[in-house]
């Protein structure tokens, strides 16, 4: 069984209901078990020329998991997630009613054609980061550090959302932590 960490994020429709559905979700995949998660925060639209604050801004959260899923089938099932909650991918980096990423898998380092773990830019990013130290006060994020000191020295930009954690509505999660 392999621990591995997803980041949840959508600017478009009810982002907090999509988040807490497709929480609900990846916790329903066989092979995967709900271990933490965060609460969501709200952050400015990231896009491929940086910050802007003419998108709607996105809700981001972290789930961490158990699994018995290889990486690239973990990665298969939350695209499967991010297609019922009509994500469509016509544009990098552009507005989306779901984004899944595997940020991490124990320590493995994968870098192959549709997968990168760990994550590339996920140190760089507090709406990862952030709800990430949330779900797991102790994270380490592979070959970068401890996540609570990649926060400080980025600096936390996000806005914390008064919302249960993401699995607290998740049957039978074991956690909510």
């Amino acid at each position: 069984m392999s621990r591995a960490v997803i980041a949840l994020g959508a600017n478009l429709g009810d982002r907090g209901s999509t988040l807490r559905a497709a929480a609900q979700a990846i916790a329903a995949v066989p092979g995967i078990r709900p271990v933490a998660s965060s609460h969501e925060v709200e952050s400015v639209a990231l896009t491929l020329d940086g910050l802007d604050d003419s998108k709607p801004r996105y809700r981001n959260g972290v789930v961490v998991v158990d699994t018995d899923l290889a990486p690239h089938d973990l990665l298969d099932a939350l695209h499967r997630i991010e297609d019922d909650h009509g994500r469509t991918r016509e544009v990098r980096w552009g507005d989306r009613t779901l984004d899944l990423d595997v940020i991490a898998v124990d320590d493995l380092l994968i870098d192959s054609g549709t997968l990168t773990v760990p994550h590339p830019r996920a140190g760089e990013r507090a709406f990862v980061l952030a709800p990430w130290l949330d779900a797991d006060p102790d994270a380490v994020l592979p070959g970068a550090g401890r996540v609570a000191d990649l926060l400080d020295g980025l600096g936390d930009d996000t806005e914390r959302v008064d919302e249960p954690r993401l699995f607290d509505a998740v049957p039978g999660s074991g956690s909510a932590a």
